[in-house]
């Protein structure tokens, strides 16, 4: 069974959705402040925490940050009456989706079913059909570990959101894709989401792929167009 983390200071809202949630199936755990998070991931790891952004203490986003950093676990954001500067701290810092307050907990479970299938129910299918890993400028991309190399063999970690983004490029190069397409492809169906979230991620892919300042760019801008992944890709299996 699934196992979610719900973490919110609002305990009537807790209730309602760990119900709502409990009653499609999933094993729901509840946490208040950072604290308490950190209590039930060490009693044990959920596959997906559903974390608010205004928490006493520590703030949802540094916490999301550590979550990403410390156990790469996959995290949806909620926040309140949609600010943009939230929902972009939230992507920098790793997380896969957000969720703007009020919302309808049928929109949260359709969330948290789109995140799943990119994380871990991909790689439950992808532990049965061996995938390639992708070569590129000095770069491995292993598609069935989930895992990016530097030139130097060095793990780079990703988000999910960064790891399905740099596949769609890796998988198209040399082709412009338009925002529009890059998130249909990475979320693998039309998604309705803050569509600068896409220039969110390709700048965190830069950053880590885009070393040296002396070569050119692996993803340029297409003006009016997208983005155009430049590598020639070399697929190993």
């Amino acid at each position: 069974m699934t196992h979610l983390l719900l973490v919110d200071d609002d305990l009537e809202v807790l209730a309602l959705l760990k119900k709502f949630l409990e009653q499609h199936g999933y094993r729901v755990d509840t946490a208040t402040d950072g604290p308490t998070l950190w209590q039930a991931v060490e009693r044990q790891m959920p596959d997906l925490v559903i974390l608010d952004v205004m928490l006493p203490g520590e703030s949802g986003l540094m916490l999301c940050q550590r979550l990403r950093a410390e156990h790469g676990i996959a995290v949806i954001m909620l926040t309140a009456m949609g600010e943009l500067s939230d929902r972009v701290v939230g992507l920098e810092l790793g997380a896969d989706d957000y969720l703007t307050k009020p919302f309808d907990a049928r929109e949260l479970l359709a969330r948290i079913r789109a995140v799943l299938r990119r994380t871990g129910e991909v790689r439950s299918v992808w532990n049965d059909k061996p995938r390639p890993i992708l070569e590129f400028a000095g770069w491995q991309l292993d598609v069935t570990r989930r895992e990016l190399r530097s030139p130097d063999k060095v793990m780079i970690p990703l988000s999910s959101g960064e790891f399905e983004l740099l596949l769609v490029f890796a998988e198209h190069p040399l082709r412009v894709l338009t925002r529009q397409q890059l998130l249909d492809m990475a979320r693998g169906e039309a998604y309705d989401a803050f569509d600068r979230s896409v220039d969110v991620q390709v700048s965190r892919l830069r950053r880590k792929l885009e070393t040296d300042p002396n070569r050119a760019p692996m993803i340029r801008t297409i003006r009016n167009g997208g983005y155009l992944f430049t590598p020639n890709v070399v697929v190993k299996r």
